[in-house]
């Protein structure tokens, strides 16, 4: 299968989650171009967006069991390349 750039974008509402994220992120860090997360104290929330350079069921696969964490949402968009 072909790979694809893509961009999952994380909103954390439970801080309680971030351990679990960070290790989802590790799990699936050879595809991992790069990330950029940002604390927005004043909402209580962070947000994370992480590139993906990865076959289109590894992208699946990370933004579904990131979205499955309590208190996470999690989309992606993928380019058409």
């Amino acid at each position: 299968m072909d790979n694809r750039v893509s961009v999952i974008s994380i909103i954390i509402k439970e801080e309680e989650s971030v351990t679990a994220i960070n290790e989802l992120l590790h799990e699936f860090r050879q595809y991992i171009v790069g990330r950029m997360g940002i604390p927005y104290r004043d909402r209580g929330v962070s947000i994370i967006s992480v590139v993906l350079d990865a076959p289109g069921d590894v992208t699946s696969a990370l933004s579904g069991k990131l979205g499955m964490q309590s208190g996470v949402t999690a989309k992606t968009l993928t380019a058409k390349l």
